[in-house]
């Protein structure tokens, strides 16, 4: 019945119902089908929620939902679609972020169609286009030509070089590049310094006497600007129909508001049972005002879901429609130029005068430190999901981690090896001055087999790969990384320090410091007294080798498991898949942080 009340409310929506909708609170936008530029296409809407809601109650329901919007960003594009889903196009001459590097041209092909509907002739349709994506050529092009290439050394095989990478080009800067023309040809025929190309990313035809007017000339007639405003013979009363989500190009002012996409998302929203994938396009000026108001909005019509991207407010963006690059005279414009009139390319330099890259440098010693022949440190065996592994250390003196063994008992050959040379590796490394840090945010929580519940191992009960474990239990034990343990510490603050001996080894009592800030505890004496060694460690055969010595009802037992993680914010209670502790409350059920099981709720 729930389900039927679902259809019901659909099929309302489609007959351009605007009241007696079942248990809705924010009333749907009905479908207009008297302004319906296609009368067939609502007619067939109301003919399909009705056979939806005959069929419903004849046989019932088996999804939860009718129908949604996927999202089809990459497919569409694929598949050589203007847009992507339920929205405007982004622009239209876009590039595509490739995932191997280096970008594609993406041109709409609506434009010359659209035109043609509009009156235009096939000249005037072609000058157009041409206005938008340029000729491709540096023939006849301004300011860089094929007459000033030639007079600053260019030969035509070159040349020719240069012109196969502009139809793929955001700005004729890319079809100049040193991996293009080649290092020997840029020195040698070009004259520039190697220091110059050894600096970083060059601007060739800066480097060799163009200045930035004549290069963004040759960029409209070669690689077009990317927009129809300005476009001989177009009439300004077209303009709005040929609106993106964004301004096109470098000198594009119009795009469409942020209420149009949210509108054309609720006049859909009523014949969709799940939400829309789509994300509402802003401009790089937007305010947080801005967003306040979408989502406010967005509530008001009724819709699901609402998804917000600020333009460049990521180092990357899978669609771009225009190449930003910072220039002196730019920069250096008053910041009165800021307004809302001009090229949204010219307001983010001003907004956003360069992306900071921030480099943290830590000096690594070019000598390998080596270990000293006879050092100290820990065997720890487990067992991870029926696997046994080893794993052996050794320290400096001063107890840092120098080195790591890994044995898999029983394993193959080949595999064993693997592991081996790999211990080898993150060795090599330590003793050169990787910070053991770096390997812990490296390898923690990967996946892999073999995984699953850990034996054997007092902090670490669960393994998502034979690397998280490892790095689990040095971070434990050699940087106090106990965040990253399922069984925390037990903390005793009744006993009184005494030095440590020598040979004690950092890791193997998990302290996470060196061992000069270690201590030996007594606390208790006589018959009542039990030793706490390291886990794993064999019963001493005589008193010297203890490190603590503590009165015989120890912490750990008087707390409990579950008062224990309690105190780190845990519910206390067991995860039945995986028994550790990690339950957290996730809506009306529990969740294990460990191995992800719930109770019930997904």
């Amino acid at each position: 019945e729930a389900m039927l009340r679902v259809i019901r409310n659909h099929r309302r929506a489609a007959r351009g119902d605007r009241y007696g909708y079942e248990s809705v609170a924010t009333l749907p936008v009905p479908l207009d089908g008297e302004t319906c530029g296609d009368p067939g296409l609502a007619a067939a809407a109301r003919t399909a929620w009705e056979r939806a809601l005959a069929l419903g109650e004849a046989h019932g329901y088996r999804n939860a939902q009718a129908t949604c919007i996927a999202p089809t960003g990459t497919i569409g594009l694929v598949m050589d679609c203007d847009t992507t889903g339920i929205e405007p196009d982004f622009a239209l001459v876009k590039y595509k972020t490739l995932a191997g590097g280096g970008y594609f041209k993406i041109i709409n092909q609506a434009v010359p169609a659209a035109l043609g509907r509009l009156g235009y002739s096939r000249e005037e349709i072609a000058a157009i286009v041409t206005h938008a994506i340029g000729h491709g050529s540096f023939d006849g092009a301004p300011g860089v030509s094929l007459e000033r290439l030639r007079e600053k050394g260019f030969d035509a095989a070159t040349v020719q070089r240069a012109t196969d990478q502009l139809s793929g080009a955001m700005d004729i800067r890319f079809a100049f590049g040193v991996e293009v023309l080649g290092r020997e040809f840029c020195i040698e025929s070009l004259g520039i310094e190697p220091g110059t190309l050894d600096a970083g990313t060059v601007d060739i035809l800066s480097e060799i006497g163009f200045t930035s007017e004549e290069i963004e000339a040759a960029n409209d007639h070669v690689c077009g600007s990317m927009t129809l405003e300005g476009a001989p013979g177009l009439r300004d009363e077209h303009l709005p129909i040929f609106d993106c989500a964004n301004p096109c190009g470098r000198n594009g002012t119009r795009s469409l508001s942020i209420e149009s996409h949210i509108r054309m998302m609720a006049a859909a929203q009523p014949f969709i049972s799940g939400a829309i994938s789509k994300t509402i396009n802003m401009p790089g000026h937007a305010t947080i005002e801005d967003c306040r108001d979408a989502y406010w909005l967005s509530w008001q019509l009724g819709l699901k879901a609402t998804a917000l991207y600020r333009d460049g407010s990521k180092l990357s963006q899978p669609l771009a429609a225009q190449f930003l690059l910072d220039s002196d005279a730019e920069m250096e414009e008053p910041a009165e130029a800021l307004s809302a009139s001009q090229p949204a390319v010219r307001r983010a330099l001003k907004l956003a005068d360069t992306v900071v890259e921030r480099v943290i440098e830590r000096p690594i010693p070019t000598v390998r430190r080596r270990l000293p022949e006879r050092r100290k440190g820990y065997t720890q065996k487990a067992s991870i999901g029926g696997h046994k592994v080893y794993l052996r250390s050794g320290e400096y003196v001063d107890g840092a981690l120098g080195e790591i063994f890994i044995d898999m008992h029983k394993e193959g050959a080949a595999f064993r090896s693997v592991m081996n040379n790999f211990a080898i590796a993150i060795s090599i490394g330590l003793q050169y001055g990787v910070p053991l840090e770096e390997f812990v945010e490296a390898f923690v929580f990967t996946r892999f087999e073999p995984a699953g519940p850990v034996q054997g191992n007092d902090s670490i009960k669960n393994a998502t790969s034979i690397m998280d474990y490892i790095f689990r239990e040095l971070a434990i034990s050699y940087l106090g990384r106990h965040d990253l343990a399922h069984v925390p510490p037990v903390e005793d603050g009744s006993e009184t320090a005494v030095e440590a001996p020598e040979n004690v080894s950092a890791g193997f009592v998990r302290q996470g410091v060196p061992h000069r800030e270690l201590h030996v505890f007594s606390g208790g004496s006589g018959t009542g007294t039990q030793m706490l060694r390291a886990p794993g460690a064999e019963d001493p055969e005589e008193d010297s080798g203890t490190y603590r010595t503590a009165a015989a009802p120890a912490t750990a037992s008087t707390l409990g498991q579950g008062e224990i993680a309690r105190a780190r914010g845990f519910e206390g209670a067991a995860c039945d898949e995986c028994g550790n502790f990690t339950l957290v409350r996730n809506g009306t059920c529990l969740k294990c942080n460990t191995c992800g099981a719930t109770t019930g709720c997904s």
